[in-house]
């Protein structure tokens, strides 16, 4: 907030007696510091302080330049709207800035705003206020031209933006085209806003990704959604399960209220940010603040705060904007959930890939409803930047409100016998050589055979999204190898109820049940069986792509990396790394034996519902999709119980048109054969059966021809090929 009245409290904060020169260089200094700072977090995603150090820094800046406004220069990161344009873009003007909010902490910077709103407005208005929950992503504006997606572009400074229209077409959140209920205009022309995220379980899931390569992690879901949507190649996008929200539209007709602009974007076929509401009173505002405190831990996703915004459109006018924050519009941010303990131990873990990851052993204490004893570490040069030492007093705080992390160290409290820590160059689970490829953050066991890559390989064999053997968890996976009863996940298929009689605390009962669920586990299917051995780089998506591609275990393995590479969001390296991995003796002899054992080695039959859309219905699909390749789609298709053809004709249902579709596309207008694009035929795909593309009968949409697509880039990016000692036997240490 830029409004004297609304800092001053923050100027009485200032230290008496500060002269007006070492204030003034002292605001010079800040300014500096905070443009650092936004650039680590706007364009590099890599923060190196916290958003509350981030806060005090500018509430600093703002309380000195309340003082003296002359002297505040015009490029002052307070006199604009954070964030820069990355390099890498194109720029985009945005047709109507991007503000940013401003913040308030407590209750009583709330109540101040309340009453600023009521004192601007005619005397004896009333007003009321739409609360929303404050979502942690990257905001952006969506252009739709008769419908249609034309333009997606960030905020970048709030006058400009970056071109990321290909990108966010990767994004299912996001519509491709409009949904007008029959009956209804499309609108010629609309400015959705929004934030477009990463949840928390894929926020994890990426993350673990790139430990596997070596890569360094993301530091929060925000930059994670950040750095996925900046990524220069689509597919990439497409890969990291982004979301949206959109809580903002601007268009020639403009609803009245927030609350009719929210169900109108609900109406276009957006998804709202959850739990909102409307508030008459400050009492209401308050309540709903507390209550979504409560309730934001068990979201999906990441949200820091609560947004307040007047309601009435004509309210909205008329309170106008200081130039960086709208006056109609507050973000209530809670105060970040930290903890200070002693870092006792630094420990090594040793993952299924020999990827070695130091974790903190701390003092427990209590953060966000739990005990941590334990705290991520992420890699030597994450110690090492920070200083972290052993012995130190250190602050923690919960990474997707999921992982302890340590956030920093307090320096005044180090004692002296504080120990710097040092990366092993021993594997501490076998003692071989540990090896940092270049360009790589992590430390790998150089030891194919290391005990520490067959135990964490069995444990993820066994998990849900793999096998989902129930039953057979991280503790149970220790005790058959130390009794010697497993080495590879082959051998859990030959186990007797005699032998886990003797593990302790397995009952006749708990032996009984898990081996129906080892028996239950052999249908899973080729996808899951793929995604299960721990192949590099192959995760759950690349499970399923490569056996919709090849159906059988047997096509699977004699296919060559040329092969491979072709199939869309595959790629060389992926390619190069299971061509490797089946070309080890000991990897064929593994599937040899699970074949034997019965495990269902074909892609597994989808169930066919009757009244699913694509049931009995034919499909062409025409020209170059966002984010599926033709076998996969077609695949998918058939799935659902279609039949795909490769001409059109009267007896076609649907076409499925992409970039550059030509002349099937060109027949299918000619004879009213109804033509979807990717995001309407994944939407259907995911029917469960009576809906059909509404309004769509003939034609796209209402009849008009979608707008070139803007902002398309071609897909690239290279990575080095994996070597065959890396692609060793994931099981062969237990051997």
């Amino acid at each position: 907030m830029d409004e004297k009245d609304t800092i001053q409290y923050k100027a009485a904060e200032l230290k008496s007696g500060e002269s007006r020169e070492s204030l003034l260089q002292e605001a010079e200094s800040l300014r500096m510091q905070i443009r650092h700072h936004e650039y680590q977090y706007y364009v590099l995603d890599a923060p190196e302080i916290s958003d509350g150090e981030y806060d005090a820094l500018t509430n600093r800046l703002r309380a000195i330049e309340a003082l003296y406004p002359d002297e505040v220069p015009p490029d002052s990161p307070t006199q604009r709207p954070g964030g820069y344009v990355a390099p890498g873009f194109t720029q985009v003007k945005h047709m109507v800035p991007m503000l940013s909010l401003g913040n308030v902490y407590n209750a009583g910077e709330m109540g101040d705003f309340d009453q600023r709103v009521r004192s601007l407005l005619p005397q004896g208005t009333e007003v009321s206020y739409v609360l929303e929950p404050k979502i942690d992503g990257l905001a952006c504006s969506l252009i739709y031209e008769n419908g249609w997606l034309v333009r997606a572009a960030t905020r970048g400074d709030g006058e400009v933006g970056e071109n990321v229209t290909a990108n966010v077409r990767a994004i299912k959140a996001i519509p491709q085209r409009l949904r007008v209920p029959e009956g209804e205009e499309t609108p010629e022309l609309l400015d959705v806003r929004g934030e477009v995220y990463m949840s928390r379980e894929a926020f994890l899931r990426l993350n673990e990704e790139r430990v596997e390569a070596g890569e360094t992690e993301f530091a929060n879901p925000r930059n994670a959604a950040a750095g996925s949507l900046r990524q220069l190649d689509p597919a990439v996008t497409a890969r990291r399960s982004l979301s949206f929200f959109a809580y903002y539209l601007m268009g020639p007709e403009e609803p009245e209220t927030q609350e009719e602009c929210l169900r109108n974007l609900e109406k276009y076929g957006f998804t709202t940010p959850e739990h909102w509401c409307v508030a008459h009173t400050k009492e209401e505002i308050l309540r709903f603040i507390e209550e979504h405190d409560k309730r934001r831990r068990e979201l999906a996703y990441d949200t820091d705060g609560a947004v307040a915004k007047v309601n009435a459109v004509w309210q909205q006018r008329l309170l106008g904007a200081t130039g960086k924050d709208p006056r109609w519009a507050i973000a209530y941010k809670y105060p970040p959930e930290q903890a200070r303990t002693k870092l006792e131990d630094i420990v090594i873990q040793v993952g299924r890939t020999g990827v070695l990851t130091p974790a903190a052993v701390l003092t427990p204490v209590k953060l966000s409803g739990s005990t941590v004893s334990r705290a991520t570490l992420h890699n030597e040069d994450f110690i090492l930047e920070k200083d972290i030492r052993i012995g130190d007093t250190v602050i923690i705080n919960k990474a997707a409100e999921i992982i302890p992390e340590v956030l920093s160290v307090v320096r005044e409290l180090r004692p002296e016998s504080a120990v710097p820590f040092v990366m092993p160059k021993e594997c501490p689970e076998c003692g071989w050589a540990v090896a940092r490829k270049e360009g790589e953050v992590a430390y790998r066991c150089t030891n194919p055979h290391c005990p520490a890559l067959g135990r964490e390989g069995l444990i993820h064999f066994a998990s849900r999204d793999a096998m989902d053997i129930e039953g057979c968890g991280p503790a149970v996976i220790g005790q058959l190898l130390e009794a010697e009863l497993i080495k590879t996940p082959a051998d859990l298929y030959d186990l007797k109820e005699e032998q886990l009689l003797t593990l302790d605390r397995m009952g006749k009962k708990s032996a009984d049940n898990l081996l129906k669920a080892i028996e239950k586990s052999k249908q899973q299917g080729l996808d899951k069986l793929l995604f299960a051995l721990g192949i590099r780089h192959v995760g759950a998506k690349g499970g399923r792509l490569l056996a919709l591609q090849y159906k059988t275990m047997d096509a699977l393995m004699a296919a060559s990396a040329d092969e491979l590479s072709a199939i869309k969001d595959i790629g060389a390296v992926i390619a190069e790394s299971v061509v490797t991995w089946f070309a080890n003796p000991l990897n064929r002899e593994l599937v040899e034996r699970l074949k034997k054992a019965g495990l269902n080695m074909e892609m597994q039959a989808q169930s066919v519902n009757e009244n699913h859309p694509f049931y009995g219905k034919t499909l062409v699909f025409t020209g170059t999709m966002p984010t599926l390749d033709r076998a996969t789609a077609q695949t998918m298709a058939q799935d659902a119980g279609a039949k795909v053809s490769g001409s059109v004709s009267k007896k076609t249902d649907y076409v499925i048109a992409g970039a550059e579709a030509g002349s099937k596309l060109e027949k299918a207008r000619s004879l009213g054969v109804t033509v979807i694009d990717e995001a309407e035929f994944l939407r259907l795909l995911g029917n469960d059966g009576g809906e059909t593309a509404a309004g769509q009968t003939g034609t796209e949409a209402d009849g008009k021809t979608p707008p070139a697509q803007a902002g398309e880039t071609d897909n690239a990016g290279q990575a080095e090929t994996v070597s065959a000692v890396e692609e060793g036997n994931l099981f062969a240490g237990l051997e």
